[in-house]
């Protein structure tokens, strides 16, 4: 098993979520219910606990008490894997919440890169040898470990994750190339022509003494803030060794409404998107169970909590639990969130119903 002591995980939790709409609005998009049983934001950390990180540092702005809360009450009630929050983490080393936290004495941050420049002082501590970053919107189960252990052996500068998927959806996402040895060759952000089916799968572990001489480099410059904007592309026309590492199986990246949608259809359909289950956090109020169906009376083709009360039909959707069915309903291609009541006889298609049964509908054939 990889040693990772000296890794500093840092995860990016900065957005507000306003491409999201109205399933975004009012809430943190880290906390935007997924699966049916969590949140965005417990893949990564997950993902973290399971490869065998004592700790995850989070880098956020938007809203800050309320996500830090909230991790705090969920992740750090058990010994051997905690969050740190940083220059708040002395507040919470209780196990309730704080009255109050230290006022904010550092800008806002304008991007990913702003993140770890204004919180280095907590990124590269002493004996931090390499820096892995990961993001609160990807929903994937996977082992840091091996990826740690490749970018050790290759003496990488960076290794970043990448995935093969269809290139019409390669203009949405970081493009990546490689040459015959595994180094990487072009980066290009959201090309308008992609010439390549390869794209940066966003988390990547840093040599930390290299990424921090590039972030104090760029900083206070001309610059968009961002590490795919800016450091990557900066170390790639340096000269410096970068490497791929693939990533197999089930990687989404929910950046969109769209997305969401059709990341739950996905998981409708069939084992090709893994359910958050195991060792996952049952975060979703209010608890149930874990037992879950994919076909029970009046469902078809669906993920459905135990807790279910339907006297309609639902078919290739997935409901969070405390959902209610009216008696005649139908609810077909859709996300049903927690606690949500749907009227009788009610017809809804291709959509996502919030908690107070407000449906945000999804444009036909979207799959951005």
């Amino acid at each position: 098993m990889t040693d990772l002591r000296a890794v500093r995980a840092v995860l990016l939790a900065g957005g507000e979520g306003q491409r999201m709409g109205p399933l975004g609005a009012g809430r943190l998009k880290p906390l935007v219910p997924y699966g049916g049983t969590c949140r965005l934001i417990d893949f990564s950390l997950a993902n973290a606990r399971g490869s065998g990180l004592p700790e995850v540092l989070l880098l956020s702005q938007y809203e800050e008490r309320l996500l830090m809360d909230d991790l705090h009450r969920v992740w750090n009630t058990e010994p051997g894997f905690r969050v740190r929050f940083g220059p708040y983490d002395a507040a919470y080393r209780g196990r309730g919440l704080p009255a109050e936290l230290p006022r904010r004495t550092w800008p806002l941050e304008r991007g990913t890169a702003d993140a770890l420049i204004r919180k280095a002082e907590y990124v590269f501590t002493e004996g931090v040898e390499d820096v892995l970053v990961l993001h609160a919107d990807h929903v994937y189960r996977y082992d840091y470990g091996p990826l740690v252990a490749a970018h050790r052996a290759s003496g990488a500068a960076l290794t970043l994750s990448y995935q093969r998927i269809d290139r019409r959806w390669v203009h949405l996402f970081g493009m990546v190339r490689f040459d015959g040895g595994g180094r990487l060759t072009e980066f290009t952000e959201k090309p308008e022509h992609p010439t390549s089916d390869l794209v940066f799968a966003a988390f990547c572990v840093f040599d930390a003494a290299v990424l921090r001489r590039y972030l104090t480099a760029l900083d206070g410059g001309d610059w968009q803030h961002d590490i795919s904007r800016d450091v990557i592309p900066a170390m790639l026309a340096a000269g410096e060794h970068i490497r791929g590492h693939e990533v197999r199986g089930h990687w989404e990246d929910i950046g969109t409404v769209e997305r969401y949608h059709r990341a739950h259809l996905a998981l409708a359909a069939g084992p090709r998107a893994p359910l958050p289950v195991g060792r996952m956090p049952r975060t979703v109020r209010p608890r149930v169970g874990r037992r879950w169906i994919a076909d029970a009376p009046g469902v078809r083709a669906s993920v459905v909590p135990a807790d279910l009360v339907n006297a309609g039909l639902v078919t290739d959707s997935v409901l969070f639990p405390g959902v209610r069915i009216g008696a005649g309903a139908r609810v077909r291609r859709s996300v049903v969130l927690p606690g949500a009541v749907i009227p009788a006889d009610a017809d809804i298609d291709g959509a996502v119903v919030l908690e107070d049964g407000r449906i945000q509908h999804i444009a036909e054939g979207v799959s951005a």
